[in-house]
């Protein structure tokens, strides 16, 4: 008699440690949501692998019941890299915030994005440095006051889908921490999207951006329509761009799959298998000048 299958719930993610992050704090919905997208995709959690820098949202892995690996600051990606290329057959997360993946961490972005290297991702977006206790971030406004900007912010914000664009990525979206079930259709998306899929998170801070930012946002966010093409690119660049009226659209920019870098390694192997150069090379003769 065939046995039944087993049903993975979300709460068969969850760890039996209780997040430390302030009440009110966006990680809160992008950790439900990650909970509830890895059980609609009903992955077994030991095929799962997390890793995260350093900053609040880096606690991923401590509250995720997968493998994880908290790593040093903006390191998470070339770590996930080094884990989808050992072991392809596992689903890879990585996850971080605004200032551990778009400063420090910010140099990997382009070669995991034109690689197309297999994982996913998430990046917890709250215009600070919250773990730090509130420094302006890569993403914070101009104008901004901060502990590190007491008269305003002078810098200019980057657009991390401006970002993700110009390095090629195969699949950008946006999402919104307080918008729990879109949140989740993103997450699930990006996870079955082959190639790298990066999803810029809005998570409010509200110990050091406000509680007023949660009443702006939830006035100024909404859902990118059906009618825009994905696979445009230059559409994707003029939908991120600055809006006169401030609104933040949520939802996939654009997804446009290309080969992998383990489909192009496989075609490379197969090329050297029928090149007839096989045999080993005798490292030293290679200093033989």
């Amino acid at each position: 008699m065939e046995q039944p299958q087993f049903i993975y719930k979300s709460t068969d993610y969850k760890t039996d440690l209780k997040p430390v992050w302030c009440p009110g704090c966006g990680d809160f919905g992008v950790l439900g949501a990650t909970h509830k997208a890895l059980a609609e995709l009903q992955i077994p959690p030991e095929n799962i692998m997390f890793f995260s820098g350093i900053g609040c949202s880096s606690r991923f892995p401590g509250y995720t019941n997968t493998y994880g690996f908290n790593a040093i600051h903006g390191r998470a990606i070339p770590l996930a890299t080094g884990a989808k290329i050992a072991r392809p057959e596992l689903t890879v997360v990585a996850v971080g915030g605004d200032g551990d993946g778009y400063s420090i961490g910010g140099g990997h972005l382009p070669h995991v994005a034109r690689k197309n290297i297999d994982l996913t991702y998430l990046v917890m977006n709250n215009n600070i440095y919250g773990l730090t206790k509130g420094q302006a971030s890569p993403t914070t406004p101009t104008g901004s006051i901060t502990k590190t900007t007491p008269y305003g912010n002078m810098d200019s914000p980057v657009n991390p889908i401006h970002y993700a664009l110009a390095y090629n990525a195969s699949f950008i979206a946006r999402g919104y921490s307080a918008n729990m079930k879109h949140l989740v259709e993103l997450i699930v998306a990006a996870i079955k999207h082959p190639g790298f899929a990066i999803v810029d998170i809005i998570s409010p801070c509200v110990t050091f951006r406000g509680d007023e930012q949660y009443k702006t946002l939830k006035d100024l966010v909404f859902e990118i329509p059906e009618s825009h093409d994905k696979t445009d690119k230059v559409a994707a660049f003029h939908l991120a761009l600055e809006r006169d009226d401030n609104k933040i659209p949520v939802g996939i920019y654009y997804q446009n799959p290309r080969p992998t870098y383990h489909e192009n390694y496989d075609i490379i192997r197969e090329k050297a298998k029928k090149s007839g150069k096989n045999e080993l090379t005798d490292i030293y003769s290679l200093f033989q000048a």
